[in-house]
């Protein structure tokens, strides 16, 4: 899941698409949210642009309550950006990709420039 999503279904399910929501809400999904996502999550806490209750450690804590598993930076996904083209700049997002893509992962998003990396998004 891409961070805003991750955020959106702990904060503000509305904001999710039919989809997007039917994906993590199904039993049958396995769902992984990646540790750059907390990483990114605990950069804006920090930045005051997030406010997350309980910060970091809360973010982990209602991931983990929610059913997600945290999947870890490998190398095959710092490798993989190395290659990818530059559609997005953003080195979060960048590395949000190389481990959906090089896992075979469905990535959950609302940002349509990341369909450009060819990763099966769902929105």
């Amino acid at each position: 899941m891409d961070t805003h999503v991750v955020l959106w279904f702990l904060g503000d399910a509305a904001k999710l698409s039919e989809a997007a929501l039917n994906v993590i809400l199904d039993p049958a999904s396995e769902k992984y949210v990646s540790i750059v996502s907390a990483w990114e999550a605990a950069v804006k806490i920090s930045l005051g642009k997030l406010r997350f209750d309980g910060g970091a450690a809360d973010f982990f804590r209602v991931v983990e309550e929610n059913g997600f598993t945290i999947l870890p930076v490998k190398r095959k996904h710092v490798e993989l950006v190395e290659t990818l083209p530059f559609h997005r700049r953003d080195p979060f997002d960048r590395m949000l990709v190389a481990a959906a893509a090089s896992e075979s992962m469905n990535f959950v998003t609302s940002d349509a420039n990341i369909r450009l990396y060819g990763v099966d998004c769902v929105w």
